[in-house]
């Protein structure tokens, strides 16, 4: 395991400069775009032209959307229908509205974007470590089994082959929220999942945009429009060539940062929220016991922190979490949980300098462990 910052005085000077700007370890709610997504973007304003328009402005932009929708395809490692949308959201909703008819399935901690769309839906229990047993399922014929490929608050990495596995058996289909998912597809998404969202401004893309994978357009209902019929509206040509841009960059194994901030986060008296799990090696879910995350995020913030509680969509409201309530979490403890994500530009000494600010935090309320 990794461990925190020596005794290097030049490591100690640099964690100092960094902890006196401010550090953005928010990256799971958005991040930045990246130069290429810009530029694609920029670009993509000089083809002002409806891309539906039969003239040669709209023919060009025409064009220059599909292009974008093949490199999206491709950095998937997608070989079905690709449908641009505002964002994973949205994406979500196309699905669990305009499946066709079965009941609709959803795990205990799916985003709020897919309790929203299927208010109505079952809900599929997981265990203490975040997991959904695919083992136990009662599916029938045509079933829509909505899941994650990570968790937004913890993390946590379902096992979609073996999800997919059981799903399809039962001849039922399977939506994966891929929005936490870094830049291309896991293989096992892309071999296994009927329908999958994607979002461009978690990725390095602008906001805005995003991506409907389908299998099969034969079990989407249509509605007519724009997106071969399946999304109404005038295709916003300079965001999909941003988010095309944004999937052709690399992203960063970032593993062996947050086994650093996991250790030491628990050698300073904290707590790993599901280190039983296969976890996003971006996304770390911390538990400062007594303090609320309130006033962490607070304090942390006054000291130049970006961080936050849960997912964007819900911590701004501070409800308890229904991710770690389903975890089996006393609301009491969920309400003491950070979430810290990290993305392309993050670095190790502001990991370093993030844990100085914590274990001050600690220290300032009586929960430092030497």
């Amino acid at each position: 395991m990794a461990r925190y910052i020596g005794g290097d005085p030049r490591s100690a000077i640099e964690t100092t400069r960094l902890a006196q700007s401010r550090i953005y370890l928010d990256h799971a709610a958005t991040t930045p775009m990246t130069v290429a997504a810009r530029d694609a973007v920029a670009a993509g304003m000089a083809r002002w032209a409806n891309p539906s328009s039969p003239h040669a402005e709209g023919r060009a932009a025409r064009a220059a959307l599909e292009e974008a929708r093949g490199r999206v395809a491709a950095a998937c490692g997608w070989s079905g229908e690709t449908l641009f949308t505002s964002g994973a959201s949205e994406s979500l909703g196309i699905v669990l509205a305009r499946a066709t008819p079965g009941r609709r399935l959803v795990t205990a901690v799916e985003h709020d974007a897919v309790l929203r769309a299927a208010p109505d839906a079952a809900v599929l229990p997981v265990g203490p470590d975040g997991l959904l047993d695919p083992t136990g399922l009662d599916l029938r014929p045509g079933d829509l089994v909505a899941v994650q490929w990570a968790n937004s608050e913890t993390g946590v990495r379902q096992p979609i082959a073996a999800i997919a596995a059981a799903v399809h058996a039962a001849g039922a289909r399977l939506l994966v929220d891929a929005a936490q998912m870094p830049a291309g597809l896991d293989p096992d998404v892309a071999a296994h999942a009927d329908f999958v969202a994607v979002s461009g401004h978690k990725r390095g893309g602008p906001p805005g945009i995003g991506a409907l994978l389908v299998r099969d357009l034969a079990t989407l209902s249509p509605t007519g429009g724009q997106e071969r019929g399946y999304r109404p509206g005038t295709e916003n040509v300079p965001a999909a060539l941003g988010l095309a841009a944004a999937l052709a960059a690399p992203e960063p194994d970032h593993a062996a940062l947050r086994a650093r901030l996991d250790d030491a986060i628990v050698r300073s008296g904290g707590e790993v929220v599901a280190t039983a799990a296969p976890r996003h090696p971006a996304i770390g879910s911390y538990r400062l016991p007594g303090v609320p995350a309130t006033t962490q995020l607070i304090r942390l913030d006054m000291a130049g922190f970006a961080v936050s509680a849960g997912s964007a969509c819900s911590s701004g409201s501070m409800k308890p979490s229904h991710v770690l309530a389903a975890l089996g979490w006393p609301e009491a403890a969920g309400r003491e949980v950070l979430r810290v994500s990290f993305g392309r530009t993050t670095t190790q000494a502001e990991v370093d300098a993030f844990v100085v600010a914590w274990r001050a935090m600690a220290r300032a309320t009586s929960r430092f462990a030497a």
